[in-house]
């Protein structure tokens, strides 16, 4: 089975999505038979790729009130996800773009690299309010997940990977997406936004009773006795 999710490291609920989507994982049966594929989304195309203002500032700013409305918003979002266990600084983050960080995530060697590495990315934005958009910051990060740091510098000083994270954000508007996170499970099955772990329980076993299908007995369901051989000869 397939798990493919589309996020941004600057998007909230996204790491409260991926927590949630952990919880239902730990208790589903077939986990290890599980991929998860990260996807690019860029959540705010144009915020400036140098920090220029606080997030409690942008959202007063976009939505009105000034910096302390915004506060009162980050203060909501950061008791929503200290239900998920994650303890967020919001508060001292500041708006920027994730182009650069998105490409970074697609020099990832493998699925299992790139998951570590965007773990360490929501952690650094959310919980540690650390600009990501700063090309030293972003390649401490990315070499703390494995990356070579030559690599990554390599990457950063051009337009590498671009491609394929323009690619994915049409794909996610393929599907209808219009915000993240959002999943889609084995191709067939979407979910928008960060669900409760029920539900993302509840689409993995139908994604799975779907390609794994039970056969019906029907002679154990009628009572008929049929013949039949086995290793001990036939009946």
């Amino acid at each position: 089975m397939r798990i493919e999710i589309w996020s941004d490291v600057v998007c909230p609920w996204c790491y409260i999505g991926k927590r949630r989507l952990e919880t239902a994982l730990a208790g589903f049966e077939h986990r290890d038979e599980v991929e998860v594929v990260w996807r690019s989304f860029q959540l705010d195309p144009g915020a400036p790729s140098v920090a220029e203002e606080s997030i409690a500032e942008h959202l007063g700013r976009k939505y009105g009130g000034g910096p302390e409305a915004g506060q009162r918003m980050i203060d909501q979002m950061e008791a929503v996800a200290a239900e998920e266990g994650l303890v967020y600084r919001l508060g001292q983050a500041h708006r920027v773009g994730t182009a650069d960080v998105h490409r970074v995530l697609h020099a990832a060697r493998d699925h299992a690299q790139r998951a570590e590495l965007k773990e360490a990315l929501l952690a650094a934005y959310m919980v540690e309010a650390r600009n990501v958009a700063d090309h030293d910051v972003l390649t401490e990060i990315a070499v703390s997940a494995g990356l070579e740091e030559a690599r990554v510098r390599e990457v950063l000083a051009g337009t590498e990977y671009a491609d394929e994270v323009e690619a994915d954000i049409r794909q996610a508007g393929a599907y209808g997406a219009t915000g993240v996170p959002f999943f889609v499970v084995d191709g067939r099955y979407g979910i928008a936004g960060a669900q409760p772990a029920d539900v993302f329980t509840d689409v993995l076993q139908r994604a799975w009773d779907d390609a794994h299908p039970a056969v019906e007995m029907v002679g154990a369901q009628t009572g008929a006795d049929g013949a039949v051989c086995g290793p001990d000869g036939c009946s």
